[in-house]
């Protein structure tokens, strides 16, 4: 199943239906907005399935319009974010010149602004280019319930959507935030959602181990950047889910993100942000050599199937002056 939530004057939107092409949109009619659904996701399932599957066998509905969605989830309860991808986490340690992390499997999260999440096209106010703005590539996933101190297989059967995520970043803070020993604020402004969210079942076995087994495909003002695969996190999902309900019932509509995703061999396949490839620029060349990014600049993101289905739609934004 897929869906998306389209503006309508209000802070939350409504809830649509979209074609398994991504062609065609329909209103839900079990709910009117994601968190509604995602509220009473086992009660309304079924209803939405079937509005689904009324809407993939028919011509009905209205053409697919990713300039009118926001977020699939415009606003949650709850963000919080991992760093799955231990070959990034190195690389910026490197960078930042921080001593290698020794967690004993436990999984890096934070939690961020929830509050507000940027339509996939939306345009992202930036205060100045001195904060050195950047991209960061993710997946992400969303939950309904999950009960204080749920088991990594109940956590993952709270897994109801993924989502793919660009959470933007201001590098120059970063660093200073992260010496107090307190999470980060000014450096992590809202991040921004692909317009779909889809349903496990959607990526068939691109779907592993509570993993997104697909390359993240990135570029930077038309030019390709990156295609890391979302496979090689450290922590899946369904652990990420179950280290952030240790202590605390996850309420519905709670956001898990992978943190940027990343591979080994980022010398060939690229990157999914800019701190990424500067690093791998410190090490090879002695000192970066690309800028973050400037006023005017647009990123796109988009993962497909394997046999080119569209998912989550495309993130397709440019940055300006606040």
């Amino acid at each position: 199943m897929k869906l998306m939530t389209l503006k309508n004057g209000t802070p939350d939107g409504c809830l649509h239906i979209v074609s398994k092409d991504l062609s065609r949109v329909t209103p839900a009619k079990a709910a009117q907005t994601m968190q509604n659904a995602l509220d009473n996701w086992v009660t309304i399932e079924a209803d939405l399935i079937a509005e689904y599957d009324a809407l993939n066998t028919s011509s009905d509905g209205a053409p697919y319009d990713a300039a009118q969605a926001m977020a699939p989830l415009p606003r949650a309860w709850q963000w919080l974010d991992g760093s799955a991808f231990d070959s990034h986490g190195d690389l910026m340690d490197i960078v930042f010149g921080l001593e290698k992390k020794d967690l004993k499997g436990r999984p890096l999260m934070y939690q961020g602004v929830s509050d507000c999440f940027f339509g996939a096209q939306d345009d992202i106010p930036m205060v100045t280019e001195d904060d050195f703005i950047d991209f960061e590539g993710e997946f992400g996933v969303i939950v309904d319930e999950v009960p204080l101190n749920a088991d990594v297989k109940t956590a993952k059967q709270h897994i109801r959507l993924i989502v793919q995520i660009n959470d933007w970043s201001l590098r120059r803070l970063a660093p200073i935030e992260m010496k107090t020993g307190f999470g980060w604020i000014q450096a992590k402004p809202p991040c921004s959602v692909a317009p779909v969210a889809v349903t496990p079942d959607e990526l068939g076995a691109a779907w592993r181990d509570a993993r997104v087994d697909l390359p993240l495909n990135v570029k930077w003002n038309g030019k390709q950047f990156g295609a890391a695969s979302g496979y090689a996190m450290s922590s899946g999902f369904d652990d990420l889910v179950a280290h952030a309900a240790y202590s605390r019932r996850l309420v519905p509509g709670t956001v898990i993100g992978s943190g940027t995703v990343s591979n080994e061999n980022y010398r060939e396949i690229g990157s999914s942000c800019i701190a990424e490839k500067r690093g791998i620029e410190l090490l090879d060349l002695g000192a970066p050599k690309t800028n973050f990014m400037s006023f005017g600049d647009r990123v796109e993101m988009e993962a497909k199937l394997a046999d080119g289905t569209p998912l989550f739609g495309k993130i397709d934004q440019k940055v300006f002056k606040a």
